[in-house]
């Protein structure tokens, strides 16, 4: 019975618009506990302190629901039908990671994950919990665990099929259905992850330490960026994509299905001046169903302004001084620091006028 429910199983998980479907045990990632205590313990976690929080659930599945017996494990692809590293040329345009920019997985993944364990409920009974990103569930080693891929030397997961375009869903379930295989690690001698990061994030190979991650920097990170980093952010506003995008593996990638998935009006290289003008109101309008609402509009602004501050263009000078006494002292210091760069650059341009002395 529970071989022919998997088998059902997988074919609705397609039906709802899956991309790849698969089975493992709660027990199957023992070595979680290990390195996400080590990870916490070098501070490479940063500011995410629901990272150390309730970290016996996290790393242990079965501590977080004791009663179920199998993790299905779902993937559906994202792929942009654009290479994201072409925009970072574009200096005095902003670059959102592919993910954010149409509306927020976190409800379209739900939505299918839910709507799957109602079909399994109605097929056979049982218990149901559904995970997309927003509980102390380890999805990416549950997913390698289930064979959907394996984590990259960038920690994401890869696959053979989907290349690392790919959000990740988990179904608990009481029933106990027949796991697959693990899948094996296929990175091989290649680096081109690791060399890219232009903060070096990575410490070895398979290990991030995410207080130099770009992603987490523009998004999780409160308060000011460290200075040595801002240069190295270019244009990136809201997250990176330069390991994902270099992978070669990226040539099997399914091209995304999902409609809102598809990038909204505006958000491919936005431009920076206009983003900078945002109030708060304006802000949440602008970004209304996005991810990037998340974070908020002082956040954001500030990822705008060290943007600005590395884009060398002398038309944002004043966009960025207009912001030097913004409310938010981030914001402020973020813009004072753009325009501090913007004046330098421009006084040392070729017959540029002496800057007045005070």
């Amino acid at each position: 019975m529970s071989a022919d429910l998997k088998t059902a199983l997988l074919t609705e998980a397609r039906a709802v618009g899956f991309d790849a479907c698969a089975i493992t045990r709660p027990d199957a990632i023992p070595q979680a506990p290990e390195r996400l205590r080590s990870f916490v313990d070098l501070g490479r976690h940063g500011q995410m302190a629901w990272m150390a929080e309730r970290m016996s659930w996290r790393a242990n599945p079965t501590a977080l629901w004791p009663q179920a017996r199998s993790i299905i494990m779902l993937a559906e692809s994202y792929t942009p039908d654009y290479n994201p590293l072409d925009l970072l040329a574009q200096r005095e345009r902003g670059v959102i990671s592919a993910y954010a920019l149409g509306r927020d997985y976190h409800d379209v993944v739900k939505k299918r994950l839910k709507r799957l364990g109602r079909w399994l409920i109605d097929q056979a009974g049982g218990e149901i919990k559904v995970f997309v990103d927003t509980a102390p569930v380890m999805e990416k080693p549950l997913a390698a665990a289930a064979g959907l891929g394996w984590q990259g030397k960038h920690t994401n997961l890869l696959s053979r099929d989907l290349g690392n375009w790919v959000f990740l869903g988990a179904i608990f379930t009481t029933h106990d259905l027949p796991p697959d295989a693990p899948a094996q690690e296929n990175c091989g001698s290649c680096r081109a992850c690791l060399d890219i990061c232009p903060t070096d994030a990575f410490p070895a190979p398979f290990q991030l330490d995410a207080r130099r991650c770009i992603s987490y920097l523009t998004i999780e990170h409160h308060g000011p960026v460290p200075l040595d980093l801002r240069e190295k952010m270019g244009n990136r506003i809201y997250g990176c994509d330069d390991c994902l995008a270099v992978c070669p593996w990226n040539k099997f990638a399914r091209s995304a299905s999902e409609a809102k998935y598809a990038a909204r009006e505006g958000m491919v290289a936005p431009d920076l001046a206009e983003l900078a003008g945002l109030d708060d109101a304006g802000f949440r309008a602008h970004f209304s169903g996005s991810p990037i609402k998340r974070i908020g509009r002082n956040r954001f602004v500030r990822n705008v302004l060290y943007a600005i501050g590395n884009s060398g263009a002398a038309r944002l000078l004043p966009v960025a001084q207009a912001l030097t006494d913004d409310p938010d002292p981030t914001v402020a210091e973020a813009a004072r620091w753009a325009a501090e760069r913007l004046q330098t650059r421009s006084d040392a341009a070729p017959g540029a006028p002496a800057r007045p002395r005070s």
